[in-house]
């Protein structure tokens, strides 16, 4: 099944497109790939990450890989288990924020770092697809039980600058944000939404992207006494944030509140994805770090970190990696910057923000092409050969009052374009202009 194999993962519908036979095959054509001895898996509340649990590790054993067995746990938390417990890989088996039928792979080697589509799974699918594993092992591996629960509380605590106990609302979409807040209940007052483990998500779609699913959370906040809320999407590596009054909260205004509150402590290079505004980057130089521009997706973004010695990278999609999680997502410690800093200056959080609202942006917007992308992105850098050109992941020109990027999606014939300006008018006039162009 070539169609699960993706650009930063392996997902699809289980029992149609990733069966449990595929599972016990995938374990199989990883440690064939890797060579891992020691390999840390855990998994999400999905019913049938139970069975491809079984069957994964089954292939993982027949090949003389030991599994440490971490049960039920965020994706962070397989991140941070990876690292502590010196692995040499760990795959989390969860399909992130897709509904309910779907399941899948995260796959990383040692220390966390990721196995993408560049790097791994496409070595992985042609093993799977040609059955050319490595010899069974003389010696099945072994499974072992590690809660690292316990690590990761005291992991994440470590950070923990507040004074006062703060009240957060948490939407935990039933998912494994009920997993990944438990560092934080001892820390802040924090009142949960949707907190019983439920792998079909009953109340609603665990993704913050989609901002229809802030509904019940802006409600509980908006019923007051909140410093904020959060909610997490279905393996909580991504975080959304509102603020007291309710309001949503761009998620690259909180790389920028994040940045401040690390940079308070220690200097260092700090990434943001190249679809952020503007006032990242400014904010970043102002409070004595060093800004640099990454390109859209983790694993390209925690080389990039690795290759700078980074202390922090922020996603406009709600990703925070952090070099003392082992260059991974902590949705935990994100959540946990935010309050520091709120604490630490005594303001609400929309006052803290208002001030990064300084530009007009357009959001990321698709457009369906029926000509060949390519030629779209050449036509874009004659247009537009007057301003400022990087090609780090597609186009991006910017010019003294406005910018823009336009990419072009790895699996679908999508352009997609964000732009940011100085006036609403101008990003209007420049979204619309563009737009004519892509859609021509």
């Amino acid at each position: 099944m070539a169609g699960i194999f993706k650009a930063y993962d392996i997902r699809g519908i289980y029992g149609q497109e990733l069966t449990d036979d595929m599972a016990e095959r995938i374990g199989r054509a990883y440690a064939t790939f890797t060579g891992a001895r020691r390999v840390v898996v855990g998994r999400d509340c999905r019913p049938h990450s139970v069975p491809l649990f079984t069957a994964l590790v089954r292939g993982l054993n027949r090949q003389g890989a030991d599994v440490i067995d971490i049960g039920e746990s965020s994706t962070p938390m397989s991140y941070f288990a990876n690292g502590k417990l010196g692995a040499d890989g760990s795959i989390i088996i969860t399909a992130s924020h897709n509904t309910a039928e779907w399941n899948g792979f995260k796959l990383c080697r040692a220390a966390a770092v990721p196995i993408s589509g560049a790097t791994g799974i496409k070595d992985i699918e042609r093993i799977v697809n040609e059955g050319s594993f490595a010899p069974e092992a003389a010696r099945p591996g072994t499974v072992t039980r590690h809660d690292i629960l316990p690590e990761y509380i005291r992991h994440v605590a470590s950070f923990n600058h507040t004074r006062h106990r703060l009240r957060v609302a948490a939407d935990m979409a039933n998912g494994m944000g009920i997993w990944e807040a438990k560092p934080l209940a001892g820390i802040l007052d924090l009142e949960p939404l949707f907190d019983t483990p439920d792998g079909t998500f009953p109340n609603h779609e665990a993704n913050p992207l989609n901002l229809e699913t802030f509904a019940d959370l802006q409600a509980k906040v908006r019923a007051g006494g909140h410093a904020f809320g959060v909610a997490f999407d279905g393996d909580a590596d991504r975080v959304g944030f509102v603020d007291e009054r309710g309001e949503i909260i761009p998620m690259d205004f909180i790389t920028a509140l994040i940045a401040q509150d690390i940079l308070a402590d220690r200097k260092g290079v700090i990434f943001y994805d190249l679809r952020s505004s503007r006032v990242v980057g400014e904010v970043i130089r102002a409070a004595g770090g060093t800004p640099m521009m990454s390109r859209v997706g983790h694993a390209f973004i925690k080389q990039q970190m690795r290759d700078n010695n980074a202390i922090f990278a922020g996603e406009l999609s709600g990703h925070y990696y952090f070099r003392d999680n082992y260059t991974a997502e902590s949705s935990a410690m994100a959540v946990l910057s935010v309050a520091n800093i709120l604490d630490a200056s005594g303001k609400p959080l929309s006052e803290l923000i208002a001030p990064l609202r300084k530009y007009s942006q357009s959001g990321e917007i698709n457009s369906r092409v029926s000509r060949d992308p390519k030629d779209i992105l050449a036509e874009i850098k004659s247009a537009y050969a007057k301003g400022a050109l990087t090609e780090l992941d597609g186009v991006s020109i910017a010019f003294d009052d406005w910018w823009f990027n336009v990419r072009c999606s790895n699996t679908e014939p999508l352009v997609r374009l964000n732009l940011e300006a100085r006036t609403p008018e101008l990003m209007a006039a420049r979204r619309d202009e563009l737009l004519a162009l892509i859609r021509a």
